[in-house]
């Protein structure tokens, strides 16, 4: 499975901004999520979202972040809104292969992307 993230870039505190994950490879995705990861700090879990859209979001971005997904076209999406400077990092599309659950697994799965970087000014 190879993931290729997009979207994004530079923005504004309290601006939006809409991430893409592509997943090709293996057609069979199962749980996706998104994670972060700031300077100096650790990855940090975003949202996760099952094959069917059963989502789960961090407490820190709930209610400003959406989770999606496009299982046609095999790419998950991350809406961003009401962007803090907190939100700067580079952030990483997951995925595992098929077969999955009703909710997503809270746990890292084995595909990762190479990151896509978002970094939010004052």
């Amino acid at each position: 499975v190879q993931l290729v993230e997009s979207g994004g870039g530079l923005v504004q505190a309290g601006g939006s901004l809409k991430l893409s994950c592509a997943a090709s490879g293996d057609t069979c995705i199962a749980d996706m999520g998104w994670y972060r990861q700031a300077p100096g700090k650790g990855r940090e879990l975003v949202a996760l979202i099952a094959a069917h859209g059963n989502a789960y979001y961090a407490d820190s971005v709930k209610g400003r972040f959406t989770i999606s997904r496009d299982n046609r076209k095999n790419e998950m999406y991350l809406q961003m809104t009401s962007l803090t400077r907190d939100g700067t990092a580079v952030y990483l599309c997951n995925a595992d292969k098929c077969p999955g659950l009703e909710y997503p697994g809270r746990y890292e799965y084995p595909y990762w992307g190479q990151g896509t970087q978002v970094t939010v000014s004052s």
